[in-house]
């Protein structure tokens, strides 16, 4: 089970991945469980992303709603 933090940090993911911090320890879960990937961009830098899992995830929380 995902933490609040996790949840929140999975939502701003989708709705603004360059918004995130790295670092964060919430990312580092999100990416462990393979929410999350990282994608790289043609400037070098990286940036979050939802996985098909991560997003099933999220369909399913906003249906339980």
């Amino acid at each position: 089970m995902l933490s609040p933090h996790e949840f929140a940090t999975l939502m701003l993911v989708k709705a603004a991945p360059e918004q995130i911090d790295l670092n964060c320890e919430e990312l580092d879960m999100l990416l462990e469980r393979q929410l999350v990937a990282l994608e790289q961009l043609a400037s070098g830098a990286q940036r979050p992303r939802l996985t098909r899992d991560g997003d099933s995830v999220l369909r399913a929380v906003t249906r339980m709603h």
